[in-house]
């Protein structure tokens, strides 16, 4: 499978766009999502106001990275589309990172998430994570022993997909961890019991988590 580049941008919409007329707004707003649209080759859009006080919406983005020049390329076009609209939005965060083989899992999972493909879970969580330097200094057994206890605890979860996109060295942490699902109370009872695995104990970084609800509605309408 190719490797995937996915970017998660989470953007508040500034005072200049509250201030506009309805019908305005929705022409703004349509215009904003239309230019990012044609960013990457999977674009879809999640409402995160009110799940935290500093962003109205999330854009998950993902092209296909198999040419060292494609992260250019990716966020060269996602400037260029957002000039037009910058007075309008504000970037809040970003996360992104690339697919690629995991260390301890063998095979692909029926739960992992196709970046690629169209969407259809109600929900996406999603945040960066890091490990701790005693993570790396453990012995490769014992960590795969530990990651074998938690993969094994994720399975036991029906109804949460997932995927672990990898950027140590381009981000201030490893990894960015997202989840898709149409249950918001059973994802945190999954990651309730993923919390109580010996893997966990090597978190350095888990947050900011940001929770998004997929928008269905048609540029500018929602």
């Amino acid at each position: 499978m190719a490797r995937v580049l996915s970017h998660f941008s989470v953007f508040a919409f500034e005072a200049a766009f509250w201030d506009l007329e309805p019908d305005e707004r929705a022409r703004a707003e349509g215009q904003f999502r239309t230019g990012l649209g044609r960013a990457a080759d999977s674009v879809h859009f999640y409402r995160t106001f009110g799940t935290r006080p500093d962003g109205d919406l999330l854009v998950w983005s993902s092209v296909e990275s198999g040419h060292a020049d494609a992260p250019a390329r990716f966020f060269g076009g996602f400037s260029t589309l957002l000039s037009p609209v910058r007075k309008h939005v504000r970037l809040v965060d970003a996360l992104w990172g690339f697919t690629g083989e995991s260390a301890y899992a063998t095979g692909s999972s029926e739960r992992a998430i196709d970046s690629l493909r169209p969407r259809s879970r109600r929900y996406v969580v999603v945040y960066p994570f890091a490990k701790t330097h005693a993570w790396y200094a453990t012995a490769a057994d014992e960590r795969r022993r530990m990651m074998s206890e938690h993969i094994r605890v994720g399975r036991g979860h029906s109804g949460v997909e997932q995927q672990l996109l990898y950027c140590t060295g381009f981000q201030d942490h490893e990894f960015v961890v997202v989840y898709e699902m149409d249950d918001l109370v059973a994802f945190s009872a999954l990651v309730s019991d993923l919390r109580s695995t010996g893997a966990r104990s090597y978190t350095s970084l888990d947050a900011p988590v940001h929770v998004g609800i997929r928008l269905e509605a048609e540029p500018g309408t929602s």
